[in-house]
C-alpha cells in the first residue's frame, strides 16, 4: 500500500476505493466525525435483516407492548455493554479486532478477527435471505413473477452484488450512501405505519411459548433486544478509526454510537413488531407482510427490499473484509472483500435451498454471540486497565509479518486472556437455547437463553483472576496527533497563561489531551 500523494490509487489522492485495510489510519485522513458515525449506524440498519428480530417477540406470543418493553430493556443492556468499545478505535486508529492485540497478543488478536468475521457472516446471510424474500415475493404480487428457484437466485447475487460493490469501494462510499438510507428508507418504514394501521390491535397475544409471561418476556429481552447490540462488538472500530481524537473526545463519540446502535435497532425492530401483530404473522414474517400489505405500498417494499439490504449488507462485508484481512496479512483489503462476498453468496444459496434457512441462522447469530461476548468483556477490561493507552506500532506487528513489541507476551499470546475467553465460550454454548441445540445449563436458568450473560461473568472473573500478578502492557505516554491550528490555538494559550493573560477565543473548542 502506498501513501504517495501522486498515486492514483493513494488514500491522500482520494482514490475511489479504499486503500486502506487494519493498518493505522494517518491523522490527516480521520475526518470523520461523530455525526458521520451516527449516520452509519441508522441508515445501515433500516433494513429486513434487522426488522425481522422485531417479529421474534410476537411469535414468543408475545403482545405488541410486551414485546417493545422486551426489546427497548434489552437493546439498552446491549449499548451499555457494547458501546465503550468504539473509543478503543478512536485511540488506536485501527480496526477492534487489531486493537485486541493490546489485551490478547499480536497473535491473539485473530480470536476477536474470527468472531468478527462469523458474526458478520451470519448478520450477512440473514439480511440476504430476508432482504431477498421480499423483494421476489413484492414482485410476485407486482408483475406476477414466479416465485421459484430462478427468481431467487437472480435476486439474491443482483443484492450480493450490489453489496460487494459497496463493501470494495470502502468506507467513504458507505458513508454517502448510509446517509442517504438514513432518511430515504426512514420515509418507507413511515409509510408502512399507515399501511398496516387498520389491522392493528396492540394487545393481542398468542401462547407463550415458555408457558409464562415473564419467562418468554425474559428470552424476548436476551434473543431479539440484547443481540443486536452485541452483534457490534467488532464492528464499532470501523467507523470510529476514520474520527480523530483531536478533534472530538471520547464523551461526543460514545453518545453519537449509543444513540446510533439505539435509534438504528429500535426503529426498524418495532416496525419489525408492528407488522407481525398487524399481518398476525406466525412462522413466516415476510409471508404474512407481504399478504398484509396494500397494493400501493408493495413498491416500497421492494426499494427497501433492494437498496435498505444492500446497504445493510455491505457495510458486513466491508467489516468481514477487514477481519479477514487482518487473519490473512499477506492478503489485501479489495481481495479479503471479494473473497468473503464469494462466500456468502455461496451460504445464501445452500441456506435457501438446503437448510432451513431461518433456524439455520439464528442458531448460528446466537452461538456466535456466547462466545463473542467474553471477548467484549475481556477487551473492555484490558482497556480499562490501560486507561486508553496504546502503542500503535506494537499492534501492527502480525500484519509487518515482525516479532517484538510490548503485545508480543508469549509468543505473541497472552495466555489468562485466551484460558479466559476459552473458558467463557464453553460456559456460553453450555447455556444457548437454539432451534437446533439447547444447552445443559438451560435446566438451571429456568429454559431461558442467558448465555451472553453466564460467557461474560466467567470471562471476565477469570481473566481478572489469572492476570492479577501480570502488569499491564503499558507504553511510553505519547500526546493525541494535534492538527497545526488546534496546535497553534494551545501555544498561544500557553503564552498567554504565562503573561498572565487570557488569549483564547470565547467558544473556542477545547483541546483533547493525550492518553496518561
Amino acid at each position: 500500500m502506498t501513501n504517495d500523494p501522486s498515486h492514483p490509487h493513494s488514500p491522500v489522492g482520494h482514490s475511489l476505493v479504499e486503500q486502506h485495510g487494519v493498518d493505522t489510519i494517518p491523522e490527516e485522513e480521520r475526518t470523520s466525525t461523530p455525526r458521520d458515525v451516527l449516520s452509519i449506524l441508522i441508515g445501515s440498519n433500516l433494513a429486513f435483516g434487522v426488522v425481522v428480530f422485531g417479529w421474534l417477540p410476537v411469535s414468543f406470543g408475545l403482545s405488541f407492548w410486551s414485546s417493545a418493553t422486551a426489546l427497548i430493556v434489552g437493546t439498552l443492556l446491549g449499548i451499555v455493554l457494547v458501546t465503550p468499545l468504539a473509543l478503543i478505535s478512536l485511540r488506536t486508529a485501527t480496526n477492534l479486532s487489531t486493537s485486541s492485540g493490546a489485551h490478547f497478543g499480536v497473535r491473539g488478536r485473530l480470536i476477536g478477527s474470527l468472531v468478527g468475521l462469523l458474526l458478520s457472516l451470519g448478520y450477512t446471510a440473514l439480511a440476504l435471505w430476508v432482504g431477498g424474500d421480499v423483494v421476489v415475493g413484492a414482485l410476485n404480487r407486482l408483475v406476477g413473477l414466479p416465485a421459484h428457484g430462478p427468481a431467487y437466485v437472480a435476486t439474491y447475487t443482483v443484492l450480493a452484488a450490489l453489496s460487494a460493490t459497496a463493501a470494495v469501494f470502502g468506507y467513504r462510499l458507505l458513508l454517502r450512501m448510509e446517509k442517504l438510507l438514513m432518511w430515504s428508507m426512514s420515509v418507507l418504514l413511515l409509510l408502512g405505519l399507515f399501511a398496516y394501521l387498520p389491522h392493528f390491535h396492540g394487545s393481542a397475544h398468542g401462547h407463550y411459548l415458555l408457558g409464562g409471561y415473564w419467562q418468554t418476556w425474559l428470552l424476548a429481552v436476551v434473543s431479539a433486544g440484547l443481540s443486536g447490540p452485541i452483534a457490534f462488538i467488532t464492528l464499532l472500530g470501523d467507523y470510529t478509526r476514520y474520527v480523530s481524537p483531536a478533534r472530538h473526545g471520547n464523551r461526543r463519540v460514545y453518545w453519537a454510537n449509543a444513540a446510533g446502535m439505539f435509534l438504528g435497532m429500535l426503529i426498524p425492530q418495532l416496525f419489525g413488531t408492528f407488522t407481525a401483530v398487524a399481518t398476525g404473522a406466525g412462522n413466516n414474517y415476510v409471508a404474512g407482510l407481504l399478504a398484509g400489505a396494500p397494493a400501493w405500498f408493495l413498491l416500497p417494499l421492494l426499494i427497501n427490499g433492494l437498496l435498505g439490504s444492500a446497504g445493510n449488507t455491505g457495510l458486513m462485508l466491508y467489516s468481514m473484509g477487514l477481519d479477514l484481512d487482518a487473519i490473512l496479512p499477506r492478503a489485501t483489503r479489495l481481495q479479503a472483500t471479494y473473497v468473503v462476498a464469494a462466500v456468502a453468496t455461496v451460504l445464501v444459496f445452500a441456506g435457501h435451498f438446503v437448510w432451513n434457512a431461518q433456524d439455520a441462522v439464528t442458531s448460528f447469530v446466537l452461538v456466535l454471540t456466547a462466545i463473542g461476548t467474553p471477548w467484549a468483556v475481556i477487551t473492555l477490561t484490558g482497556f480499562r486497565r490501560c486507561r486508553g493507552v496504546y502503542d500503535r506500532e506494537s499492534l501492527q506487528v502480525l500484519n509487518k509479518r515482525t516479532r517484538g513489541g510490548i503485545y508480543w507476551y508469549r509468543a505473541g499470546w497472552n495466555v489468562p486472556a485466551t484460558v479466559a475467553w476459552a473458558v467463557g465460550s464453553v460456559v456460553g454454548l453450555c447455556a444457548v437455547d437454539t432451534p437446533v441445540y439447547q444447552g445443559p445449563l438451560l435446566s438451571w436458568t429456568g429454559g431461558i437463553d442467558v448465555s451472553f450473560l453466564l460467557s461474560g461473568a466467567v470471562a471476565w472473573a477469570l481473566y481478572v483472576l489469572l492476570s492479577r500478578r501480570e502488569r499491564t502492557a503499558l507504553p511510553a505516554a505519547e500526546p493525541v496527533p494535534v492538527p497545526a491550528q488546534a496546535q497553534a490555538q494551545a501555544q498561544a494559550t500557553a503564552t498567554a497563561t504565562a503573561t498572565g493573560t487570557d488569549s483564547t477565543p470565547a467558544g473556542a473548542t477545547e483541546l483533547v489531551p493525550g492518553p496518561r
